[in-house]
């Protein structure tokens, strides 16, 4: 019981911080201070210019291939995670796969930053600095999917440019910054242009999630005649994903050789939608009125079930 009101405290205030900004930026909206241009011009800077900063100045100060000979793994799982949930979407939209596309990443790619590392710093803050780390792994081959595949599936191909819109400033900056860290160029890079870079980078958490804020604050819980839709993508994101995460940790033993890490991959899997799914159809088009429907509702599900499955993990490594 103990530790399930110490986790459900840990993830409900990391919740709480992305909910003040949604009725923050929902009230802004609703009053007319954040207008309709404002919230979309904030959009396309994060996504052209704070976002690809903050990816590169993060993964050349911090990705060090030498010190960590198996960083290659989290990336690759951060890709089959999402893999599979969009499996599990697919069999639950099956036969309307093509209708439903542009609600599959929402079943299957979550919120890997923003969100998971408040709750590991409440959780872990004697072990913060690693559970970062493997956060960072993490989000370098999720960002790449997230913006290439997870990106095409949302908008639809809104932005007419079909399967080369895959190619966004996000995965173009994440790309270049691992082959400046491989090839060494990272280390030649002037401090000053470093910096900049970094200094630019350091607007897109806070501006990315303004722009969340503006959507949902003002988007209706209940998905007008998109119940059963709705039902779906909570069922897969955040029952069935984290179930099927548990089962394959439980069944590779990883908390016998690492339990932080074990942890880790289950907030992973447990958490709500990635906060850039709503920047993506702002930017480049999409359904903003449903999408943004069903992930206010999938954010507030996820204050209940992520503590949930964070104590339930407890309980069972003991």
């Amino acid at each position: 019981m103990a530790t399930f009101a110490a986790a459900f405290v840990a993830a409900g205030l990391a919740l709480a911080k992305v909910a003040l900004v949604i009725v923050a930026a929902g009230v802004l909206v609703r009053r007319g201070v954040l207008t309709e241009t404002i919230v979309n011009s904030l959009s396309t800077a994060t996504v052209v210019l704070f976002l690809p900063c903050l990816m590169f100045s993060n993964i050349t100060e911090h990705l060090d291939p030498h010190a960590l000979p198996w960083w290659w793994v989290l990336p690759l799982v951060a890709i089959a995670m999402s893999v599979v949930g969009l499996g599990l979407a697919a069999v639950l939209f099956a036969g309307r796969v093509g209708e439903k596309r542009h609600l599959l990443p929402i079943a299957a790619m979550q919120n890997a930053g923003y969100l998971v590392l408040p709750v590991g710093l409440a959780l872990f803050p004697a072990q913060f600095d690693t559970f970062a780390l493997y956060c960072f792994l993490f989000i370098l081959g999720f960002n790449p999917w997230l913006w290439s595949v997870g990106k095409h599936l949302v908008t639809g191909g809104a932005d007419g440019r079909g399967w080369r819109g895959l190619i966004t400033p996000p995965l173009v900056a994440t790309l270049s910054a691992v082959t400046a860290v491989l090839t060494g160029i990272a280390g030649h890079l002037p401090q000053v242009f470093m910096d900049a870079v970094s200094m630019v980078g350091q607007a897109a958490v806070p501006v990315a999630t303004v722009v969340l804020g503006a959507s949902l604050g003002v988007a209706r819980l209940a998905p007008s005649g998109h119940g059963w839709d709705a039902a779906r993508l909570l069922t897969v994101k955040l029952l069935l994903l984290p179930a099927v995460t548990v089962a394959i940790v439980l069944a590779l033993d990883v908390a016998a050789v690492d339990p932080l890490l074990a942890r880790f991959l289950v907030i992973e899997s447990a958490v709500a939608p990635a906060a850039n799914l709503i920047l993506m159809v702002r930017t480049y088009g999409g359904r903003e009125r449903e999408l943004s429907s069903h992930m206010l509702l999938a954010y507030v599900a996820c204050g209940l079930t992520l503590p949930v499955w964070i104590a339930l993990w407890d309980v069972v490594v003991r």
